[in-house]
């Protein structure tokens, strides 16, 4: 991937907690970074999906997932009906970026219709297609991968309704390239993406701290507001409403167990829980997704007890095993089986559901299990691995606590970014269960 260096604010402001970009400094990163995108990747992942034509079509409020990231920074929706058209000539090493819409789709793209010459806007696309002659025409739909079918019913119809029955025949489906388009991640994303899971991190530090909790008051319902409610003072968002729950030492508690969408709200923290959050955050159009754990101390430990430390470092184990067997070319469902098969030999307890992360939480890729599905998940698990993506790397193992009596879960997530010098962690993880302490 070509490397672009930028004399522009974006390497001047350091992101973090402390110093969040405004508005204006934000635009100028992402349309930066759009640029880029546009002139160095995206020939790269056109030439290699084999597909010289790419067509996406929005309609305002109705916008392809793939087009919405596409979206130059002051533009928050499609206007009308927007067409956009990318077309690649590998021989020449050049690539058109045109917009069939009556407004130029920032600076990036230009709009190639005039209206009062030729009032109609798919007679317009067809002509733009006429003259390029492209040997395939990829649009957006597909069965198994959500943000790869983004046209929707209505423009496909017209769409198929204007195009000359020649280019009929070129039509294939762009998933691939869609795909590779929301996967990948430039250089200069990730040093931005680094910076967010710091944030992310950090917003955990404090929730997960005597500042926020208040034992025997405050509930797991209470820190799960905190969390949203800072990210909101800190002019981000969030793309999913934070959730913490408990695990603890008492016949009645069964959290370990309950389903992921079916946790108890409202549970006052007392000290000998295990602490456990699920939170990410949204900034510059890239998104994290963090679990983390902590333990509230009982008067006079000065550590978190033993059984949970050897508890957790099972789960950085499942970690290692996962990780170690991430390699280009393999499928979600090869790395899931491998690992789980390894897992298990090791005597751990495994669940894996690691998925693709980035322009979305829960993005496009290879998707490496779901927490009811460890056998292998069709369509997106067959995907293969590629180089320059980003990861939520989510599992979780069971363990017997003999001292509880009980099994109980360790339950991770962590940013991680598998490129040229195989996987790494986007920015750090947890090794050691966070103690909370109290006077």
């Amino acid at each position: 991937m070509k490397k672009v260096f930028y004399v522009v604010l974006l390497f001047t402001i350091s992101l973090n907690s402390q110093n969040i970009l405004n508005e204006r400094e934000r635009a100028n990163v992402v349309n930066e970074i759009l640029k880029d995108r546009f002139n160095n990747l995206l020939p790269e992942l056109m030439d290699r999906t084999g597909i010289d034509m790419w067509v996406l079509i929005s309609r305002e409020y109705n916008e392809d997932p793939v087009l919405k990231t596409m979206l130059p920074a002051k533009w928050l929706n499609a206007r009308r009906r927007t067409i956009i058209l990318f077309y690649r000539d590998k021989q020449n090493n050049s690539i058109d970026k045109l917009a069939v819409a009556r407004y130029n789709f920032g600076e990036n793209i230009i709009s190639a219709w005039d209206k009062d010459k030729e009032p109609n806007q798919w007679r317009r696309l067809n002509q733009l297609i006429e003259e390029r002659n492209p040997k395939k025409i990829g649009i957006n739909y597909s069965k198994y991968f959500n943000i790869a079918d983004g046209i929707d019913k209505t423009d496909y119809e017209e769409f198929i309704a204007n195009i000359s029955d020649i280019n009929k025949e070129k039509l294939v489906s762009a998933q691939k390239l869609a795909t590779a388009w929301i996967e990948t991640r430039t250089e200069r994303e990730m040093e931005i993406f680094s910076d967010i899971v710091e944030i992310t991190h950090n917003i955990i530090d404090e929730a997960f701290s005597s500042k926020v909790i208040d034992v025997g008051v405050t509930t797991t319902t209470d820190i799960e507001w905190w969390m949203r409610q800072k990210v909101t003072n800190m002019g981000l968002e969030t793309w999913f409403h934070p959730s913490v729950d408990i695990q603890r030492n008492d016949e009645e508690n069964q959290d370990h167990l309950r389903s992921f969408s079916n946790r108890p709200d409202k549970k006052v923290i007392q000290k000998g829980d295990l602490l456990h959050c699920d939170f990410g955050i949204t900034y510059l159009r890239l998104n994290s997704d963090c679990q983390q754990m902590a333990y509230v101390m009982r008067d006079g430990e000065i550590e978190v007890p033993l059984f949970l430390q050897e508890a957790f470092k099972k789960g950085n184990q499942l970690q290692d095993i996962l990780t170690s067997n991430f390699v280009e070319g393999d499928s979600g469902n090869k790395i899931l089986l491998n690992s789980l098969k390894q897992a298990k030999e090791a005597g751990l307890r495994p669940s894996i559901y690691t998925h693709p992360l980035g322009s979305y939480g829960h993005s496009s890729g290879p998707t490496i299990g779901m927490w009811d599905a460890q056998s292998g998940v069709k369509g997106t698990g067959d995907y293969p691995l590629y180089k320059s993506t980003a990861y939520a790397i989510e599992l979780n193992i069971t363990t017997q606590i003999k001292e509880w009596d009980r099994d109980i879960r360790i339950m991770l997530e962590e940013a991680g970014f598998y490129g040229e010098n195989g996987f790494r962690y986007v920015n750090k993880r947890q090794t050691e269960i966070k103690p909370i302490y109290f006077n």
